[in-house]
């Protein structure tokens, strides 16, 4: 079994921050995960990255079907199991076949997405493969679906930040739930 690297040590007040966190995290999950336990060795850094997926789950323009294939997808390329444990448990919620992940793994052109989201996929996925290869006709090719340029950017900083998260985590040897 695995340890992680280093363990949250707060004081009392910074304690309560986090608990203030976690109390609504538990709620919505019915449980912390070990990546936010470790983010609570910040309590503003928590914070921030609360804020972060606050933004997205409500997000009003791009589905929770993207946005967690999105982040299974980055999370599979980093060998992040953690990750890709959780985001599959997140897409199969959401109503994806669990014999379908291992397909949207290899072929992500086949996710079962609209078609506008499939280039905001695609784009997001670029953006941890070959950030340079993005185009304005990519970006045009999504206006065309009626996604704006704020959507493209949200679903290039999603991709980003969790690639950012994976590698927090690899970085204080957190691979899997039980670990902090």
């Amino acid at each position: 079994m695995t340890s992680a690297l280093i363990t949250p040590d707060l004081n009392p007040e910074e304690q309560q921050r986090v608990d203030i966190i976690f109390k609504g995290i538990e709620a919505q999950l019915g449980f912390v995960p070990d990546g936010m336990r470790l983010f609570s060795t910040s309590p503003p850094l928590l914070e921030s990255f609360m804020i972060n997926i606050g933004y997205f789950m409500v997000h009003t323009r791009l589905s929770q079907e993207l946005l967690a294939s999105i982040r299974y997808l980055v999370s599979a390329k980093e060998n992040c199991s953690f990750c890709v444990s959780f985001n599959a448990k997140i897409l199969i919620n959401l109503g994806l076949p669990f014999k379908e992940l291992k397909g949207l793994r290899e072929n992500h052109h086949n996710a079962p997405l609209p078609e506008g989201e499939k280039i905001l996929l695609n784009i997001a996925l670029a953006s941890i493969n070959d950030p340079k290869g993005i185009t304005k006709e990519d970006i045009d090719q999504a206006k065309r679906f009626d996604f704006t340029e704020r959507d493209v950017f949200d679903v290039v900083v999603m991709a980003a930040s969790n690639k950012a998260f994976t590698h927090v985590l690899r970085s204080f040897n957190i691979t899997r739930q039980g670990t902090l």
